[in-house]
């Protein structure tokens, strides 16, 4: 996804607007069809950058045409402004603005309560516009009398008029629209835009600041928003009041689920088929009002049996006939070596080497850390240490506090007392973004992996918030252009074993490949101190061997920290053992002295002195 550097789809979409006023004729569509079509399909542009590639589902998008057209329309219409294009860019930032404003109340929340949000929203703006602000907006009347647009170059000029002639116009600003959002998803924004709507929890693990990124989109969504509401205006020479009723909003998701989501076509497709239909339905078969329950009824059948959209559905043929074949081919095997290999070695990011040869032997400490639900204690009073360089093992049964205690070590939780230090900095309180962008990651016991994006893609999203920093707005940067991106993504697979695999949907991969990836998102981000959380949960006894050796090889020149119920791995790998028993620390020591600790057989290892001895 992320690799595309072709301008195949600017080029088709420049010769299917340049085509389609000498083609759709001869299929019954009029003009002003055509271009309602081009006007829904900006405005879905900037929605599916919404809801389509960061995934969220927002329906007050009519607050922003309405605000961005009826601003345009009253600078053109009661201000005298002379310049239509001018008046157009100027509504599409204030509707930018109140985008941002919204913005920032509404993604306080997430999922269903974020959609309510917007609803409200909508609803608000309606009543502002028909109310308090009607006699700026003209209130149930709207704003009549906005002009078409023209150019004056001095030596050139032209009016456009309506009709077909008004469609260059509209066409030449969709295909920059076009042009804009493709450069958005390509960008190294997108990529981070896709990985929140996948797995935002794991986004955030990686290093990225993922509610700047979420209002990132909300204004991009927010400004097409607006443009197209212009747009709209310009088109009918009118701006009518209804650019703010709720209905708007849900015309425009339906269009987006029926096109495709996800795929910036999709918006023009849905809206093709919506409005053509509907003319259809109202012009040819005169259904009246009973035009909707039609319409309706196909929405539903479309959803139904094609429910990733028209474009969505013949991407999904694409992939199949590409890789369907191939699909349940054999996992990729760890190779069979012990040695001081060029992966195991030099794959190592430089930082890791620096950092263990400089500054204290001491990398992470906590002093005193709890933490307490109520009156109950999953963590209590917990004094860690870990040196640079070593490899340490925290075992325990189930219900001894590993989980929370690492969650803790990650600031995933925060503890109710005591300190955590990393690399002599007072991390407590911090959030796993921040420290993350400090060096210290984990890999999640249940795998929390980008899945509908390829094995690289996932590497890539990991990498970029080393490279780029929690937050930047490169939004129009191509991804080739991130210094040292591919090196770092392909060093990353390699030293997991996945490089053959690159391309590949994380959904086609074997479980133990899954597991491998899971720990390469955290590789990927150079940490100087690893927390590998139950790295070999749920393998069979072939993927423990390898992921055993495979761990070997990464733990050189890193310092790690494993939690697993393995105990013949964790007394393999590990140089030093801490022992946990009801979220406290029981005891610590290398492997063969937890062995030999008779308080440490009797309360966790169940007899497995006798078996060891």
């Amino acid at each position: 996804m992320f690799k595309q550097r072709t301008y195949i789809l600017e080029i088709l979409t420049a010769v299917g607007l340049l085509a389609a006023p000498f083609v759709l004729p001869y299929l019954d569509f009029s003009p002003d069809t055509v271009n309602r079509i081009l006007v829904w399909g900006l405005f879905g542009l900037g929605f599916d950058i919404l809801f389509g590639i960061t995934g969220l589902l927002s329906f007050g998008q009519s607050a922003f045409f309405g605000t961005g057209g009826f601003f345009a329309a009253y600078l053109l219409t009661q201000m005298g402004f002379p310049h239509v294009t001018g008046a157009l860019l100027i509504g599409m930032v204030v509707a930018a603005v109140v985008g941002w404003l919204i913005g920032l109340i509404a993604l306080q929340r997430t999922g269903i309560y974020f959609a309510m949000i917007t609803v409200a929203i909508s609803e608000v703006f309606f009543f502002v516009e028909f109310n308090p602000l009607s006699a700026y907006t003209g209130g149930e009347n709207g704003l009549p009398g906005v002009p078409t647009p023209s150019i004056d170059l001095g030596f050139f000029s032209y009016s456009f008029g309506t009709g077909w002639s008004l469609y260059w116009y509209l066409a030449f600003w969709y295909f920059i629209g076009m042009v804009l959002a493709l450069r958005i998803v390509r960008s190294p924004v997108g990529a981070v835009l896709s990985a929140i709507r996948d797995n935002p929890l794991r986004a955030a693990a990686v290093g990225h600041n993922i509610h700047s990124y979420k209002l990132t989109a909300f204004v991009i969504a927010a400004a097409y928003a607006g443009f197209a509401g212009g747009l709209l205006g310009v088109m009918q020479a009118f701006m009518p009041p209804d650019a703010f009723m709720f209905e708007t909003s849900g015309q425009l998701v339906m269009q987006t689920a029926i096109g495709g989501a996800g795929t910036l076509f999709g918006p023009l497709v849905g809206a093709t088929v919506w409005l053509y239909l509907s003319d259809f339905f109202q012009t040819t078969l005169h259904l009246g009002a009973t035009w909707k329950l039609v319409l309706g009824v196909i929405f539903v059948l479309l959803v139904c049996f094609l429910r990733r959209g028209i474009v969505g559905g013949l991407i999904d043929l694409y992939r199949l006939t590409r890789y369907g074949r191939n699909k349940h081919e054999a996992p990729e095997a760890i190779p069979d070596n012990d040695d001081d290999s060029e992966i195991g070695s030099s794959a190592a990011p430089a930082s890791v080497g620096s950092a263990v040869a400089q500054g204290s032997d001491v990398i992470l400490q906590t002093t005193g850390i709890s933490k307490r639900y109520g009156g109950l204690v999953a963590n209590d009073n917990i004094d860690f240490t870990v040196k640079r360089g070593e490899l340490r093992g925290v075992i325990g049964p189930n219900g001894a506090g590993k989980s929370t205690f690492f969650k803790m070590l990650t600031c995933e939780i925060h503890p109710t007392s005591g300190k955590i230090e990393f690399e002599g900095q007072d991390i407590t309180g911090y959030s796993v973004t921040e420290v993350c962008q400090l060096g210290l990651t984990k890999s999640y016991q249940v795998n929390q992996l980008f899945n509908r994006l390829t094995v690289r893609d996932n590497v890539v999203i990991a990498a970029l918030a080393q490279k780029r920093g929690p937050f930047k707005l490169d939004l129009l940067t191509d991804m080739s252009k991130v210094e040292g991106l591919d090196k770092r993504v392909d060093e990353t697979l390699a030293l997991v074993h996945l490089t053959k695999r690159a391309d590949r949907l994380v959904s086609d991969l074997a479980y133990g490949e899954k597991r491998r990836l899971e720990i390469g998102l955290a590789l990927a981000t150079s940490p100087s101190l690893l927390l590998l959380d139950e790295p070999l949960a749920g393998m069979s006894p072939r993927e423990r061997v390898e992921t055993v050796k495979l761990l070997k090889s990464i733990a050189r020149g890193r310092t790690m920290i494993v939690i697993d119920h393995d105990m013949d791995a964790i007394f393999e790998l590990a140089e030093k053992i801490t022992v946990l028993r009801e979220g406290s620390v029981l005891v610590e020591g290398t492997p063969e002295e937890i062995k030999n600790n008779e308080a440490v057989q009797e309360a966790y290892l169940g007899g497995m002195h006798e078996e060891v001895h």
